[in-house]
């Protein structure tokens, strides 16, 4: 009986999680099916969930017709610019909070965790104002410097480097390793877990900015592919949703391969910063 129990156990656990994941994923589900037909079958009744007729129509126009392509571009330019820019400071910022000493180390540490309370769109009548005065409206320089800096980054890799036992940092010194050496030959080899989490977070973020390039990007030439999705749906008698579903269902495929490629480690970076 012990054994049929957990059997059963197993079984009900396991029907319930194949439920839950497909209740979350039924949006991206739908969105994909409703990408492959016509208006019609869209809104036909009763509806159709099966692949539609339009597939390769709705993804050329969508990538085509709309310039889906360009605003892609510029998304993945910025977010990975974003990306590597905030791991090095976040990298360098944890380092001088551990392994340095300087007055009011402790309050700067405080300070940085409380702009984790600071959304963008709390300062964004300010930020606007001083990148009007730097000259940097309508530029990449815009999307991206602003956001160089990362307190969770921060942090994360500050959490990473408590963990590494002192008497590395003693050997190294004894090596005659100066900052940038015992940085670049230890912490970082053992901090990549850290850098893969950071790196799915900072993407996903970046790939999926909306009101600040909206804001303070007026070419089309510039903008990112959030914003142009919205034309998909804008300058049109009667929206096709199907064009709109194709451009969604391709403006998700970098942000989920990234994840997918580093899943693995992200889940380790944030079950790292969990045990602190």
């Amino acid at each position: 009986m012990g054994k049929l129990a957990k059997k059963r156990n197993n079984l009900i656990v396991h029907v319930l999680l194949i439920i839950s994941v497909f209740i979350i994923a039924a949006p991206i589900i739908l969105a994909f099916i409703f990408s492959t037909q016509t208006p019609a079958q869209i809104f036909s009744y009763p509806p159709k969930f099966t692949i539609g007729t339009a597939m390769l129509d709705n993804y050329r126009t969508a990538w085509n017709q709309y310039h889906l392509g360009v605003y892609m571009k510029n998304s993945f330019y910025i977010a990975v610019t974003v990306t590597v820019g905030k791991t090095i400071v976040s990298f360098m910022a944890a380092l001088a909070l551990v392994y340095f000493r300087f007055p009011l180390k402790n309050w700067v540490f405080t300070f940085i965790l409380l702009t984790l309370m600071m959304p963008t769109e709390i300062i964004i009548v300010a930020l606007f104002e001083m990148v009007t005065k730097l000259g940097w409206s309508n530029s990449y320089a815009a999307l991206i410097v602003p956001f160089l800096a990362s307190a969770t980054g921060t942090f994360l890799f500050r959490q990473q480097f408590l963990q590494i036992p002192t008497s590395l940092v003693d050997a190294a010194k004894i090596d005659g390793a100066g900052p940038l050496r015992f940085a670049w030959s230890i912490l970082l080899p053992m901090s990549l877990n850290v850098v893969a989490a950071m790196a799915v977070i900072q993407f996903v973020y970046m790939w999926n900015q909306y009101l600040w390039p909206l804001i303070v990007i007026r070419e089309n030439s510039r903008q990112v592919v959030q914003v142009g999705l919205k034309s998909l749906t804008s300058g049109q008698d009667a929206t096709n949703w199907g064009i709109v579903m194709a451009g969604t269902i391709i403006a998700l495929l970098p942000a989920l391969v990234v994840f997918l490629l580093l899943q693995e480690q992200f889940s380790r970076g944030f079950a790292l910063s969990q045990e602190k």
